[in-house]
């Protein structure tokens, strides 16, 4: 699976040359920061409201759409899925409470 991940930061990369008439990840990057930030609240609120009254393929969606759009995020601030995996195989082994206190100091 995270070869779809890899395949996606590619396409993203090369969404970053194009013109925002040719690609709708181009007119975000255009748009900036701000714009994807509003996105994403905008994909996390509709991903809470499937997860609270709707099917599962429409969560699946909602879901999709959310990664998606964070990761347009992550694009911009030149991170990755990679990073995210990275931070992710860190906490592996560790107790949920003790990463949430290590993050207090």
């Amino acid at each position: 699976m995270s070869e779809i991940l890899k395949k996606l930061g590619e396409v993203l990369e090369d969404r970053k040359t194009k013109a925002s008439s040719e690609s709708y990840v181009s007119s975000l990057y255009d748009k900036g920061i701000g714009e994807i930030c509003d996105k994403v609240d905008e994909e996390s609120k509709e991903l809470i409201i499937a997860l609270k009254t709707e099917s599962n393929d429409r969560i699946v969606s909602e879901a999709a759409d959310l990664w998606f759009h964070s990761l347009i995020a992550l694009s911009m601030k030149n991170l990755s899925s990679d990073d995210i995996l990275l931070e992710l195989e860190k906490r592996f082994g560790v107790s949920g409470h003790d990463e949430k206190k290590s993050r207090n100091t």
